[in-house]
């Protein structure tokens, strides 16, 4: 009979604590990778935007990367995917990696105050980008447009185009600039018995949700004239929407945004009517340049507006197709 091999419990050991090892080095590299950098004189910033499934925000997050990169310092850009438990934990990180200054798009801000409030008790600056904010008290600098006004000029030129109009909504409530777009054009339209909302849909202002939730109001309602759109993602689902239903010559639709996709479609005569264009450029220039500001200790304005437009095909040709404003 042969002699059963012994367990090497020594190798066994071994093994386990060089796993154990290079598992605690990776934690502490991954956590304090921007530490060393902040010591060793780098400036370190981080951004949490509610998705980066959204181009608007992967323009204004290359931007501040042009600038930041060129200065020689770090970004470090985190995707909370439209989770506020994923950008609380985000948030938490950036401040265990001791970064500069934390560029903020809120997903539901009140769920995020605590964080953010923590970072500013820890000389973190704090800089909101997209949504207004009133807490100057833990908020360096807020950058934003007018999103009420964006709903109120869709619903101005809407009214100019139709006498009457049976309307549905594609929202995200979550999100408070969203919701003042679709606040300010439900209000422009308030008291005229011609315009009516007939149905609306949650959508988070993503094309992959916008497209099944336009189809099933669709069947629900078929009588429409008009969607409006929280954002140019949602209105291109609600566009696709019509296309499989075949009611693309019967409806037409506003956004806001002002992107490259949708301005070739209103370039082209398609069923898009118009966008309220912002400008992400200018919000990453924007938001680097006072970040940079802040830190040289300068003082920096609480509260910047980027100027919107509306855009239809009657000015498209003053307007560029090629990329963002």
């Amino acid at each position: 009979m042969k002699p059963r091999n012994k367990i090497d419990y020594i190798a066994i050991s071994r093994v386990i604590g060089l796993i154990l090892f290079m598992v605690v080095c990776y934690i502490f590299v991954h956590y304090n990778h921007a530490y060393f950098l902040n010591e060793s004189g780098k400036k370190v910033f981080g951004s949490t935007y509610m998705t980066m499934n959204n181009p608007f925000f992967d323009v204004i997050n290359d931007e501040i990367k042009k600038e930041v990169e060129a200065n020689g310092d770090i970004l470090i850009t985190l995707d909370p995917a439209l989770d506020v438990s994923n950008q609380n934990e985000q948030i938490y990180s950036l401040i265990d990696q001791n970064v500069d200054v934390i560029f903020v798009n809120p997903i539901e801000w009140d769920k995020i105050k605590p964080a953010v409030k923590q970072a500013k008790e820890k000389g973190i600056g704090i800089i909101v980008i997209d949504v207004p904010i009133d807490d100057e008290k833990i908020i360096d600098c807020t950058i934003t447009s007018d999103n009420y006004e964006a709903g109120v000029k869709c619903a101005t030129d809407m009214m100019k185009k139709k006498e009457s109009a049976n309307i549905m909504l594609l929202e995200h409530s979550a999100a408070k600039s969203a919701k003042e777009r679709i606040q300010g054009f439900t209000d422009t339209i308030s008291g005229n018995d011609n315009y009516r909302i007939v149905n609306r849909a949650e959508c988070e202002g993503q094309l992959e949700r916008a497209w099944p939730e336009t189809e099933r109001m669709l069947d629900e309602t078929g009588n429409v004239d008009v969607i409006m759109a929280l954002n140019d993602p949602s209105a291109l689902g609600a566009y696709a929407a019509l296309q499989v239903k075949e009611m693309a010559d019967d409806v037409i639709i506003y956004g806001v945004d002002g992107s490259p996709e949708v301005k070739y479609m209103l370039k082209n005569g398609d069923v898009i009517e118009g966008s309220v264009a912002q400008s992400p450029i200018s919000y990453g220039k924007i938001a680097i340049e006072q970040a940079y500001e802040m830190l040289e200790g300068r003082t920096i304005p609480k509260k910047i507006t980027v100027p919107i437009t509306l855009i239809t095909k009657d000015n498209i040709d003053d307007f560029s197709l090629e990329g963002w404003q």
